[in-house]
């Protein structure tokens, strides 16, 4: 008898403690957010945030108000969507709200990277030392000089005629601004030799493309491996490529390169005299590498593609990169070197710096998540109190509170390129309700969060397009084409993808 009451005891403790990981028993408390479970346990609302994360958060927004919690995946998100309280949230103490939590658990699960605690801390300061000022500027010659090289190195010849080439427009975007951040980053072929500079170059153009085409496979299966929803297949192919990756950018093979950047010396430097061991070292270079150009190659695709459907702005932002042209005293013409652009000259464009803004406005929408570690209290602009409980996960989705909000921009989904600049060159100011707002667009994150190599990113999406502008005339192959829609299924992860590519045509200016 004594027997069966201990087996039904511990019956009951496992039913209850299964119900408590389903999420049966929670409920909101006083001076909580409204708390949303959905119909299924445990996984609550998870398949409709998958299946379009955006329509979900605005159908929540509508039928909660700006501050919700639901429950997805296990985990109970409360989701804040006013941006007045935002720099609250940014501002808190890691002791409260946790964004390292969340991020260790994605990095292992995506790269097979376990970071240690000095990570963030070494992560900041190498790119603050070779991301920003005089190590930016360094930075940005050596990417100019693998943008010539993939992009301009037959055309000093001369012996190129001015015919009109055809592309699809997202490959060639990515291809090109992916490959030139990989070799200014993790360096290039050394001549073996005198004189064959030349066959160096080769190699690293072969190389460099081999590279993106193993990337772009890695890029597509992205979003479902982030939450773990790969199926069999996809997940062994997922970890081909990790371990591909691993092989190629492993410390041993970099370290045989030259021209190999600071920022990835540095790191793997420190990294080593911390300990960590050489394999999971290059686990990180592969991490680095998503981190730096999964994103710049998409954002200079919508740049150029918005620019090429709105020909007041084409206009404008090719007269303003010919006016820093003439000014540097360089012109581009049949035979001569490539030109060369500098940071001083990147930092002269207020008219090509607000449409790269604008176009991280519509097409930028990254998820930014703390790990709340201990009831927190958030005050909304209405000024009601809430408390965010212990365990849950805070999460900001900036592209619908602010981006997309009609209230800060006017006509929202549609592009204007001098949206974020003054006629007199100064950046614009956004209110909401009178109110001035400190966040109006975040597509780097914000807080201790922020992207640590947002300058760098800027820079080289910038080169780019100052380069296909100044070299080249550019068109769309049907003027009737439409931006195309985006890909629903990467909400939450940086910059969107289109659902199709499309194709346009390029010759040179002379």
């Amino acid at each position: 008898m004594v027997l069966w009451v201990i087996l039904l005891c511990t019956l009951v403790s496992l039913l209850l403690g299964g119900l408590c990981v389903l999420g049966v028993f929670r409920r909101q408390r006083p001076n909580e957010p409204p708390l949303d479970k959905g119909t299924i346990p445990w996984l609550g609302y998870l398949l409709e945030f998958r299946k379009d994360s955006s329509e979900f958060l605005k159908r929540m927004q509508r039928k909660h108000g700006d501050v919700f919690t639901v429950l997805i995946g296990g985990y109970y998100f409360t989701f804040v969507m006013d941006p007045f309280c935002f720099s609250a949230i940014v501002k808190e103490s890691r002791s409260k709200l946790d964004f390292r939590t969340v991020a260790t658990e994605l990095v292992m699960r995506v790269f097979g990277y376990q970071p240690i605690e000095a990570n963030y801390s070494m992560i900041h300061s190498s790119s603050t030392k070779h991301l920003m000022g005089d190590g930016l500027t360094v930075l940005t010659q050596s990417t100019m000089e693998s943008f010539q090289k993939l992009m301009l190195f037959n055309l000093s010849s001369g012996e190129v005629k001015s015919v009109w080439q055809e592309e699809n427009l997202f490959h060639y975007c990515y291809n090109i601004v992916f490959r030139a951040g990989y070799m200014a980053l993790y360096g290039t072929q050394a001549p073996q030799g005198a004189g064959n500079k030349e066959k160096a170059e080769e190699q690293d153009r072969l190389h460099s493309s081999q590279v993106f085409q193993e990337f772009r496979k890695y890029d597509r299966l992205f979003p479902r491996l982030a939450f773990a929803v790969l199926p069999p297949k996809d997940k062994r192919e997922a970890e081909r490529l990790k371990r591909h990756f691993w092989n190629v950018l492993s410390v041993k093979k970099t370290c045989q390169k030259d021209n190999i950047s600071g920022w990835i010396s540095d790191q793997n430097q420190l990294l080593a005299e911390n300990g960590v061991p050489e394999y999971m070292r290059d686990r990180f270079m592969f991490m680095l590498l998503w981190a730096s150009q999964g994103n710049t190659g998409p954002t200079s695709f919508w740049l150029l593609l918005y620019l090429l459907k709105h020909p007041e702005a084409l206009r404008a932002v090719t007269d303003e990169v010919d006016k820093v042209l003439r000014e540097s005293r360089q012109e581009v013409k049949a035979g001569s070197p490539p030109i060369t652009i500098t940071r001083d000259m990147l930092n002269q464009t207020p008219l090509l710096d607000s449409a790269l803004e604008e176009t991280l406005r519509l097409v930028a929408a990254p998820m930014l998540v703390r790990a709340v570690l201990q009831d927190t209290s958030l005050r909304t602009s209405s000024g009601t109190e809430l408390t965010l409980r212990k365990g849950d996960r805070l999460a900001l989705f900036p592209h619908i509170s602010v981006q997309m909000n009609p209230e800060i921009h006017e006509e929202p989904h549609k592009f204007k390129y001098d949206r974020f600049v003054n006629p007199d060159g100064t950046k614009k100011d956004f209110y909401k309700n009178g109110k001035k707002l400190k966040f109006v667009s975040m597509p780097w994150g914000a807080g201790v969060s922020i992207c640590p190599g947002r300058f760098f990113a800027t820079a080289e999406m910038k080169l780019f397009v100052f380069l296909m502008l100044s070299h080249f005339d550019l068109e769309l192959v049907s003027e009737e084409e439409e931006i195309p829609a985006i890909d629903i299924s990467r909400w939450g992860f940086g910059t969107m993808q289109p659902v199709h590519d499309v194709r346009f045509r390029y010759r040179p200016r002379f």
